[in-house]
């Protein structure tokens, strides 16, 4: 399944001109990068993956506002998967671009 091409123009519009963004194609969606490191991805499988501290990303499970992303059935740590239904809204969408976001931004740049 190829990833949403207008839930990734949202996330567009959503980023920041102050840091340094780029763009990947990553397992079927589109990654956009922050310093070299993930931030969110548009998922070829529906929805967002938001990378964000484990602890926080525990706490967004708990309150039921996503839950782990997964891969070949495993939880991929301080890795969260929104549904589409979760994105709807403008103001949604740009709370996950932002927890990945500020995340991504915190590490340090990759060479």
């Amino acid at each position: 399944m190829a990833y949403d091409d207008q839930l990734a123009e949202r996330v567009r519009q959503l980023l920041p001109g102050d840091r340094t963004f780029s763009e990947q194609a990553m397992f079927g969606g589109l990654a956009f990068l922050v310093g070299g490191h993930m931030a969110v991805v548009v998922s070829g499988k529906g929805g967002l993956m938001v990378r964000t501290d484990h602890d926080v990303a525990q706490a967004c499970v708990a309150k039921g506002s996503a839950r782990f992303a997964e891969m070949r059935g495993r939880n991929l740590r301080g890795w969260l998967r929104i549904d589409p239904d979760g994105l709807k809204t403008d103001q949604n969408l740009a709370r996950w671009v932002e927890l990945g976001t500020n995340f991504a931004t915190a590490l340090p740049p990759k060479h």
